[in-house]
């Protein structure tokens, strides 16, 4: 990690006051950044937290400053010049009682730890390896779970339980299972309906491992599946196999984006793919780069992505296929498997 006070020096900064918990986690390593501020001055970078955590000085990079909130509200008020603050987390209330304490000039700052967690370190690229490693036990178990009766809900909480209970710091997100017509709904939460035979059943998880998240998302049959789903099936998979062919450094997030849609269009389902190609993942679910047609991100070594094309049939069912893949110099890695055996439904 370079010097934060580098972050200074490009905005015409005389401090920056980080508060988006996913960029105090990137900065610091501390385990409850949910808790903490990273203050930047020309002095150095510490991380700010209150007396709940004496360990804090031992689990940050950062020296630590663990204050009550009277030591804490002191220290804001010797803040001089332009201070910067991150405008898409910090609530209003919270910047007019900044203002409040202290006589600087508030500057509204946008995505500049982000950029910085585009690409991963080695060690990042290792956590996220055991977080997808901890997801696909957690897929393999829920298969076999899957059959007529069983409801949507139960499955969700076995995977829960079974990623903790395997070491993960919990899920990713709350996991989808989506049968049947509810597999027209890209985000379906799992929901009280039971499994059906002859249904698509669309499960979508990921873990978290020291920070740092997997997700994928398989569409398996439960039983024998015919007709427009079975065809549906084939134009994802067609999809995702063109948008991990294109991937690489020095394509655009738009470009792939374009390239799964054009693979739909050949089966007439392009208008049924209602979301981006897929995201960034680290310290959030969903971060940059951006694949979808209004990306402009150019993809480089280090980044790792999803690559999520999707079919929502209204009425019918759905169908997404969804790959966890790391940017290499030469290519791609998918950290993610997709055993041959469920090409087809």
């Amino acid at each position: 990690m370079q010097d934060p006070r580098n972050l200074l020096k490009p905005l015409a900064l005389d401090a920056l006051y980080i508060t988006r918990p996913e960029n105090v986690r990137y900065l610091t390593g501390f385990p409850h950044p949910e808790d903490a501020q990273v203050l930047i001055t020309e002095e150095g970078g510490f991380l700010l937290t209150d007396p709940r955590y004496p360990e804090a000085a031992e689990e940050s990079r950062l020296p630590a400053k663990v204050l009550k909130r009277e030591e804490k509200e002191a220290l804001l008020k010797t803040l001089r010049g332009r201070v910067g603050f991150e405008a898409e987390h910090l609530p209003y209330a919270a910047l007019e009682r900044l203002r409040e304490l202290a006589p600087a000039e508030w500057v509204p700052t946008r995505g500049v730890v982000e950029r910085l967690r585009l690409k991963k370190t080695p060690e990042e690229v290792a956590a996220i390896r055991k977080a997808q490693a901890l997801a696909e036990e957690a897929l393999d178990h829920a298969l076999a779970l899957l059959k007529p009766g069983v409801r949507e809900r139960e499955v969700a909480l076995e995977v829960e339980y079974f990623l903790k209970k395997r070491g993960a710091e919990g899920a990713a997100f709350p996991p989808i299972v989506a049968s049947g017509k509810r597999g027209a709904l890209p985000h379906a939460g799992a929901s009280e309906k039971p499994l059906g035979e002859g249904e698509l059943v669309t499960l979508d998880l990921g873990a978290k491992v020291a920070g740092y998240h997997s997700d994928m998302t398989r569409t398996v049959a439960l039983g024998r599946v015919e007709g427009e789903l079975k065809r549906a099936y084939a134009a994802v998979l067609w999809a995702l196999e063109r948008a991990l062919e294109a991937l690489g450094p020095g394509r655009s997030g738009k470009e792939v984006d374009a390239l799964a849609r054009e693979a739909l269009k050949e089966f007439g389902l392009d208008r049924y793919f209602v979301h981006s190609l897929g995201h960034g993942v680290g310290l959030a679910v969903h971060e940059g780069p951006s694949l979808s047609p209004y990306a402009e991100d150019v993809l480089e070594p280090g980044m790792v992505v999803t690559v999520e094309p999707g079919v929502y049939l209204p009425g019918l069912g759905g169908v997404r296929i969804e790959e966890l893949v790391l940017i290499t110099e030469s290519g791609v890695e998918l950290l993610s498997r997709f055993p041959r055996e469920w090409r087809e439904v």
